[in-house]
């Protein structure tokens, strides 16, 4: 039988690709000489990166990362500053959040709380003033006028005196406080009469009606203009008046008297005494309109009027040497001079402002003055110019026996015993009732 031939052998794949041994041609270990330092190792090149490394990689070509939030490395440096300019949290070496330093604020508030114990301390009367106006429920309104409800004005003589008040101390932020005249009118504009006159004797309803303006207008200037109040003179006023009456009341200003007594007819006080606190001026009364029986007119009025005064500079040291303030005038018996001392019209002192808490007073005056205009065909005189009738007049809180064109109110922080003052007591707000006829020097029961 034929004899088979062994089959060619395949290389071995021990061997190297050139058929040489892999022990080497002499039979040695070819990794014997090699060296594991530190110097291969750094030499080491990664041929292949792992089989997770090229999963991530493939996903996050389509799916990019994102930030858990958690820890941060400390190579990462600081964050950055937020939209806002918030500042980034600070962390420690290992990347962990650390907590803020509260600042310490407790120091500064207790000083501040101890400033501010002391000095509302040293200031009471002025801390009350501010709690009163911003808390307190008779705060005033600007121009220090109060917020009370508002008094109509009178169409008829009322049956009652108005009800009381709190009696509450008047201040500069408070001039009206604790008076029945807090919600009064502050204008004559709101006065009118009730229906429209119409014509009365010689003259037609047209003058009529500019007759009573003109009453009007006169009565505003010479007890509501703040230049005649603080001492000045009446000139718009006196330009009203006919030639006769007008020289009578000039002389008087220049020379008053107690039978010559401006007062009579102008509310003016001594700016050395008394200050208005505001140009506001309450009042409260009614105009009415009749013939006078030679076909002339008679323009009736009857008006209250309030004036809210501070201390002028020389208030303290004249206070005690002047009679008493009272209701009604002095009695006639009582020494009087012929001649009052009288001041330069006009005289006005300037005075700096005075602190809000600063006590005040009011005067209360009350006129009732009767205004005619003739008939032009059998008197001399112009109907548009006024003449007086029958006048009245009496003030609250003035002093008794002085007549020197001014009023002098007394202010509480002032205030002295008043034994001199023997008259009744009366109310200045009552306006249910005439005028008294007493000439005793009496008192007001408020202010």
């Amino acid at each position: 039988m034929p004899i088979a031939e062994d089959p060619e052998p395949r290389p071995s794949e021990d061997r190297a690709p050139d058929g040489a041994d892999p022990s080497g041609a002499d039979g040695k270990d070819p990794f014997a000489d090699l060296v594991l330092d530190e110097e291969f190792v750094r030499g080491a090149a990664v041929k292949e990166q792992s089989g997770r490394t090229r999963m991530l990689s493939a996903r996050w070509q389509h799916t990019p990362p994102v930030d858990p939030g958690g820890r941060r490395s400390v190579n990462d440096g600081p964050k950055k500053a937020g939209r806002f300019g918030r500042k980034p949290k600070p962390v420690d070496p290992w990347g962990n959040s650390r907590p803020r330093r509260r600042p310490e604020w407790r120091t500064p508030l207790y000083v501040v709380l101890t400033v501010a114990v002391l000095l509302a301390a040293l200031n009471i009367d002025g801390l009350r003033s501010w709690y009163s106006t911003r808390f307190g429920d008779g705060a005033d309104g600007p121009g220090g006028t109060h917020s009370a409800a508002p008094v109509a004005p009178e169409t008829a003589r009322p049956t009652t005196a108005p009800p009381p008040v709190d009696e509450k101390q008047p201040t500069v932020d408070h001039p009206w406080a604790g008076s029945p005249a807090e919600g009064w009118p502050t204008t004559m504009d709101a006065f009118d009469l009730p229906q429209a006159p119409g014509a009365i004797g010689v003259f037609g309803a047209e003058q009529v009606a500019a007759q009573v303006k003109l009453v009007k207008e006169y009565l505003a200037a010479a007890n509501l203009d703040p230049k005649v109040i603080a001492g000045g003179r009446p000139d718009t006023a006196l330009a009203m008046l006919e030639r006769e009456t007008r020289d009578r009341l000039e002389a008087a200003l220049a020379h008053p008297s107690e039978k010559d007594d401006p007062l009579t007819s102008f509310s003016r006080f001594d700016p050395r005494e008394a200050i208005q606190v505001t140009d506001t001026v309450k009042l409260q009364g009614r105009i009415s309109v009749e013939g006078d029986g030679e076909r002339g007119v008679v323009v009736h009025t009857d008006f209250t009027y309030v004036y809210a005064l501070r201390p002028g500079p020389e208030a303290a040291q004249r206070a005690f040497t002047r009679p008493p303030a009272a209701s009604a005038p002095p009695k006639s018996a009582a020494p009087a001079p012929k001649d009052g001392t009288a001041k330069p019209v006009g005289l006005v002192v300037p005075v700096a402002d005075a602190p809000g808490d600063t006590w005040t007073t009011r005067t209360v005056v009350r006129r009732i003055d009767d205004f005619r205009f003739y008939d032009p065909a059998r008197y001399q005189n112009s109907p548009k110019k006024i003449n007086f009738g029958k006048r009245s007049s009496e003030s609250g809180n003035s002093a008794c026996d002085v007549y020197d064109g001014y009023y002098h109110p007394q202010f509480d922080q002032f205030a002295r015993p008043n034994p001199e003052q023997s008259g009744p007591t009366t109310d200045p707000y009552d306006r249910s009732k005439g005028l008294t006829d007493s000439e005793e020097c009496g008192t007001v029961s408020r202010s």
